[in-house]
């Protein structure tokens, strides 16, 4: 059995250029994740482009706080999301009806704020 691997919107988008580049088109499939992918990895998003060793230091720094070390899925979302408020923290747990501490909460929000250079 593999083990899974998250990785970042900017990630995907290049490993479909590459793809591109290797087969000289894409489906139709990929080009529209392609399409997401860059529109997602770009500032557009949210203000912040998606960094790939940003987006592994922030998921492997969430993961080391204890409520979220069973949750791998949950950190990759939330690094790769970059909330900035207690709600988008709180509507990502939500998703998986995991209830987070305050405590918990504000620590992932200092740690991405850290991360992407807002402190």
């Amino acid at each position: 059995m593999s083990e899974e691997k998250f990785v970042d919107f900017a990630t995907v988008r290049d490993l479909l250029y590459e793809a591109q580049d290797r087969r000289g088109q894409l489906t139709y499939e990929q080009t529209a994740a392609l399409q997401h992918a860059e529109w997602a990895a770009s500032d557009a998003r949210n203000g912040s482009k998606t960094d790939p060793q940003v987006f592994e230091d922030l998921r492997n720094a969430i993961l080391s706080i204890d409520s979220m070390s069973n949750y791998p899925e949950l950190a990759a979302k939330i690094a790769e999301l970059i909330p900035m408020k207690p709600i988008q923290v709180k509507a990502v747990a939500a998703s998986r009806r995991i209830s987070m501490e305050d405590s918990d909460v504000e620590q992932i929000l200092t740690l991405v704020r850290q991360h992407v250079g807002v402190e």
